[in-house]
């Protein structure tokens, strides 16, 4: 007898460019994991033991706008460990506040020079592939509308900007760089996150789980963006090297270490982090009323920003690069000649960009121009250009 359910989720995989490699019967499979073994626990039930009771003692005595004063000058890297902290949050910061051992130098700096010469695919692709597609995303949606960052969409924007700026950085990793230091201050957040959400009955209404942000959510998170953005520019057939794909995915598999989520659970491949994307995200992906307030919040920030093109592109720009089912959950209006036009033309510009044809028709000018307006509200991270600090909260949603 034929699934209805399942035929929906693979007709949306394969929109989505996530379904090409069968899923096996166990998505996290450890073999096919950064660390080669595990304990077989499911992360579904796993956060981090590191940070959660740390976060509660602070938040439970009071430490918090202190720890977030003390931390507002800590950004590089190479910087020291700001003086002022509890002795147990410095402790901890001291253990993780560097690379893990499998870190590979060689692979890092050629995914910084991968970010840097596809910067304006892969932030387009973040901003109106990824960030929208994190409103449908039911566990996500919640938990961004109903935190305090929920209720400023473009502080939390500019916020979310500033993960992926710093990740996508020539220096990302090294002593001038700041994504390490983004990457714990966001793994903090999580942990206080972890703690205030259960707290909230909004939350708690349309929650399935006890407790929000579990290692798999994690994952799910890293599928929308990574493994979404890397099958996305093969479909488009943006020219990309097996060492420069191997690189990309090397820069977020450190990424999700230093997010706490254990080896055990990170994908090793491609293969095995379009399995797992296959899996858990696909089949995950709903309208919920609150991605449906956050997408018209996001998409609303993105059209204020010059971007050369109406509305209407924007709409059907997210469609193409996620499905026309994605766009009918959100409400998109239907804009059919910017539709035409994205299918016909897109193709021929990426092939021009890409200096594989010597044709340059007149419409390429917008869509250039299209890029570099998305590629400038990543750079801004959704601001004027000022740094948003990423800072602990202390609460959720103000009610009503």
């Amino acid at each position: 007898m034929h699934n209805p359910d399942r035929r929906k989720f693979l007709s949306l995989g394969v929109a989505l460019g996530l379904v090409g490699v069968a899923a096996p019967a166990q998505a996290w499979a450890s073999a096919d994991s950064v660390g080669g073994t595990g304990t077989g626990a499911d992360p579904e039930y796993v956060w981090d033991s590191a940070v959660d009771p740390l976060m509660v003692s602070l938040l439970t005595n009071g430490q918090v706008p202190a720890v977030n004063t003390a931390m507002a000058g800590w950004v590089d890297n190479g910087d020291a460990l700001p003086g002022g902290l509890p002795a147990e949050l410095r402790a901890h910061l001291e253990a993780v506040n560097k690379l893990p051992s499998w870190a590979d130098p060689v692979k890092l700096a050629r995914a910084a020079d991968f970010n840097r010469r596809k910067d304006t695919y892969l932030f387009m692709l973040y901003g109106l592939g990824s960030g929208i597609m994190s409103t449908v995303i039911p566990r996500e949606a919640r938990s961004v509308y109903w935190s305090v960052g929920g209720a400023d969409m473009k502080d939390r924007a500019a916020k979310t900007f500033t993960f992926g700026y710093d990740l996508a950085q020539l220096d990302a990793f090294k002593p001038t760089g700041q994504f390490v230091v983004t990457a714990n201050k966001t793994r903090l957040v999580h942990g206080a996150v972890r703690h205030l959400l259960p707290q909230s009955p909004h939350w708690k209404a349309g929650a399935d789980q006890v407790i929000p942000i579990s290692a798999a959510d994690i994952l799910v998170t890293f599928h929308s963006l990574g493994t979404f953005v890397r099958r996305r520019m093969l479909d488009w057939r943006i020219p990309m090297s097996a060492a420069d794909q191997e690189a990309f995915l090397h820069s977020w598999q450190v990424a999700i270490h230093l997010l706490g989520v254990p080896d055990e659970f990170i994908p090793k491949t491609w293969a095995a982090a379009e399995a797992q994307s296959a899996q858990v995200l696909t089949p995950i992906l709903a309208a919920t009323p609150e991605g449906l307030d956050l997408a018209e919040v996001l998409l609303g920030l993105t059209a204020e920003i010059d971007l050369g093109v109406t509305r209407g592109f924007l709409n059907e720009f997210v469609r193409y690069a996620l499905s026309n089912e994605v766009g009918d959950w959100l409400g998109l209006p239907r804009d059919y000649a910017a539709a035409a036009l994205l299918r016909t033309v897109w193709p021929a510009f990426i092939l021009f960009r890409e200096g594989l044809s010597p044709v340059a028709p007149g419409a390429f000018y917008m869509f250039d121009q299209f890029l570099r307006g998305v590629a400038m509200l990543f750079l801004n991270k959704g601001t004027s250009g000022a740094t948003t600090p990423i800072t602990i909260p202390t609460g959720n949603r103000p009610a009503g």
